[in-house]
């Protein structure tokens, strides 16, 4: 589903070179969940904005369902980034003057066929399946981070992105809340949807099913998770 070869983003900071991403290459099959772990500024925060097309490569080439994305201006980014990818971020991103209804219905207002009523049917099912029914009306400061985040979740579903990029998905939250919602992400990758999860948690890494470790840009590890896990794999 996607392919990543000699992936390069180069910063200059203060009259110095940064090398983000120094030639990643990495493939994400359909249906995987996988997470991204290392130290600040091993790159796995720009590797998940290349995958979401927030950022462009400096080098390299990035396939997305043999979509040559890595070679898009920025007007075809977007809207590649808003039919495609669906994003989750630690600090939820919601509007505090829209209900949670509202909040879910949001990216569809950046699509070409505008609100419908299928949209709103489809916004009110995916509360129902985060379990949100009862609180549709509600505004973000009636709810609880927990609940903050399934909005995000429901959010980021309402488009039938091919690819969900999850950003520390649980870093404000405390840690049964934060099973919780891992719990779901799980349930959504069960039926199918393919996710890419940055976190620098080791338990939270462990429910994916696959894990990559990166540092100074590079991938230096991948292990496959689960009760059945290999041996990790250097690269």
């Amino acid at each position: 589903m996607i392919e990543l070869r000699e992936l390069r983003r180069t910063y200059r900071v203060g009259g110095q070179t940064i090398h983000a991403l120094d030639g990643v290459d990495l493939d994400i099959g359909e249906g995987e969940f996988l997470a991204i772990m290392g130290r600040s500024g091993s790159g796995k925060s720009t590797l998940l904005n290349m995958l979401g097309c927030m950022d462009r490569p400096d080098g390299g080439t990035y396939r997305l369902d043999d979509k040559l994305v890595s070679e898009m201006d920025d007007d075809e980014l977007s809207a590649f980034r808003n039919r495609y990818i669906g994003f989750i971020f630690q600090s939820f991103h919601l509007l505090p003057r829209l209900t949670t209804l509202e909040n879910v219905l949001l990216p569809r207002r950046y699509h070409s066929d505008g609100h419908r009523e299928e949209d709103v049917a489809r916004a009110k099912d995916l509360l129902e399946r985060v379990d949100l029914a009862s609180r549709m009306d509600h505004k973000p400061n009636e709810l609880s981070g927990g609940q903050r985040q399934r909005v995000a979740i429901a959010r980021s579903l309402i488009n039938e992105p091919r690819l969900l990029l999850a950003d520390e998905p649980t870093g404000n939250l405390d840690s049964r809340t934060s099973d919780a919602i891992m719990d779901l992400l799980q349930e959504l990758n069960r039926d199918g949807q393919t996710i890419v999860m940055v976190t620098h948690e080791q338990e939270i890494a462990d429910f994916a099913k696959r894990q990559v470790d990166m540092m100074d840009g590079n991938i230096i590890r991948q292990t496959e998770r689960g009760p059945r896990a290999a041996e990790a794999v250097h690269v």
